[in-house]
């Protein structure tokens, strides 16, 4: 179901439906639901913020269920309104700051050259069990950063953090979280 097709009173125009997915519109001339996120803007923001080209994401398609819960999907669907889930949760944008998920830090964040935060192994410990640190010693932009650790000598995604104050914050999920061992 696309933009175009969406659900409204007659009055006040197309409204977002919560519980059915409805695809985004390409660009924001194309918009009709007041508030939702477009194609164009939501490769722009991955662009802007992380440095993830829009190539990365070209044979996705991008959903909205619920207000401004963005879901990818590798390839197309036709009408996946009728479904639970349709890939994977990407992004939340009707709120002040958009926020990617940590599904797709794991997913996209090996691409990203901007806003990534290299932890050590003491520091990405603290992060999957969920905790908060005091990180002075980051110089980028706050805000919403991808957290890496390096694994077999690479840096590898671990999570979304959020960046304020001179301190890390884990928006890790309880459910996500983990006890990791230390090792130096």
């Amino acid at each position: 179901m696309s933009d175009r097709d969406a659900a409204g009173d007659g009055e006040s125009g197309p409204t977002n439906v919560g519980q059915r997915f409805d695809r985004l519109p390409k660009t924001p001339a194309d918009r009709v639901v007041e508030g939702r996120a477009s194609r164009a803007e939501v490769l722009d923001w991955f662009d802007k913020r992380f440095g993830i080209g829009p190539s990365v994401l070209e044979g996705y398609s991008f959903w909205e269920k619920g207000a401004g819960k963005i879901w990818v999907f590798n390839g197309e669907a036709t009408d996946p309104s009728e479904v639970e889930a349709i890939g994977m949760t990407l992004l939340r944008t009707r709120q002040e700051h958009w926020k990617p998920t940590g599904r797709a830090a794991s997913r996209f964040g090996a691409h990203a050259t901007r806003n990534v935060i290299e932890l050590d192994p003491a520091q990405a410990a603290r992060f999957a069990a969920g905790e908060d640190q005091d990180l002075r010693e980051w110089e980028g932009d706050w805000g919403y950063l991808i957290a890496t650790h390096e694994i077999a000598g690479e840096q590898v995604p671990i999570g979304v953090g959020l960046y304020l104050y001179d301190e890390l914050r884990s928006v890790v999920p309880k459910g996500s979280r983990a006890d990791l061992p230390v090792v130096e």
